[in-house]
């Protein structure tokens, strides 16, 4: 699978997923609210019968064992959509190759994206040729949205119940 489109010379492509990266970044200075930043565990009884609001997520193409993959929810907005500090929910468990399924709470019914990090190397940094990403809705990653898509791409609605989705890991 690749990442970007092979239309755009390979400098630009290092450049949008270096963003793209960034803004998935391990690091936040934003305060903590209430509403924000709560670090949950990944409990799939949330996501059975019943259950909800919440949404599975099953991702394909993790491509290591190694590391840790971090899964955030945000507010589907220009405001919050991977705005630093502005994450709802995040689950942060070991890296497992192949396909993982995750089930994250949102706090209401709503609109919102998902980002997920695999940090192959576990160093909570940025390493743009080993650190792979995803987004809902699998939307395209070019130098034109520098490696962040609008957050109307990447909007999934989330009803009382569990919205289920399917995104692939990308990695250069």
């Amino acid at each position: 699978m690749t990442f970007l489109s092979n239309n755009l010379p390979k400098t630009s492509q290092i450049v949008a997923l270096i963003l793209m990266l960034s803004a998935l970044g391990f690091a936040s200075t934003a305060p903590a609210a209430a509403l924000y930043r709560q670090k949950v565990t990944n409990d799939m009884s949330k996501c059975y019968a019943g259950g909800g609001p919440a949404v599975m997520i099953t991702v394909d193409g993790v491509k290591s064992s190694t590391g840790k993959m971090r899964v955030q929810s945000y507010r589907a907005t220009a405001e919050e959509w991977m705005k630093k500090g502005h994450w709802i929910n995040r689950i942060e468990v070991p890296a497992r190759a192949g396909t993982m399924t995750f089930c994250l709470p949102v706090p209401k019914s709503g609109s919102y994206g998902i980002a997920i990090r695999h940090d192959v190397n576990n160093n909570n940094k940025t390493d743009i040729f080993a650190d792979g990403g995803a987004m809902s809705n699998n939307p395209s990653i070019n130098i034109l949205n520098l490696g962040k898509p609008s957050y109307k791409k990447t909007a999934i609605t989330v009803g009382k119940s569990v919205k289920s989705i399917r995104v692939g890991m990308r990695y250069m």
